[in-house]
């Protein structure tokens, strides 16, 4: 089964999901707002992709924060970012299992259709 993170009120989600489904691929959803994000779990994916993928410097959450908050990143201080301020999160992130996915492009989805 394939996890998947992210907002339930992005639309990208949202798409994914609907997309996931009509797909016929398993999977399970959670809310990094609501469910919150395990820091573990956090830290691994920095550690897998980077950090700079998993931050979202094109929304509104980014444009909300300080310069201080956002100048100078590293993969400790984007964890930090990142559980403090979830919707900072790039999204939707799955879990493949042996691999993350960030986003919902073509690649996404071909690796998800062989995924699933």
């Amino acid at each position: 089964m394939i996890g998947v993170w992210g907002l339930k009120s992005c639309d990208t989600c949202r798409k994914a999901l609907n997309w996931l489904k009509q797909e016929g691929v398993a999977h399970r959803f959670r809310d990094v707002r609501a469910d919150g994000l395990d820091p573990a779990a956090l830290e691994a994916w920095i550690a897998e992709l980077g950090w700079e993928p998993l931050v979202n410097t094109r929304g509104t959450t980014w444009r909300g924060l300080s310069e201080t908050e956002r100048d100078g990143l590293d993969g400790k201080r984007a964890h930090a970012l990142i559980l403090a301020h979830p919707a900072v999160m790039k999204r939707p992130v799955f879990d493949l299992g042996k691999r993350r996915l960030v986003g919902f492009k073509a690649a996404e989805q071909a690796a998800l259709r062989q995924a699933g």
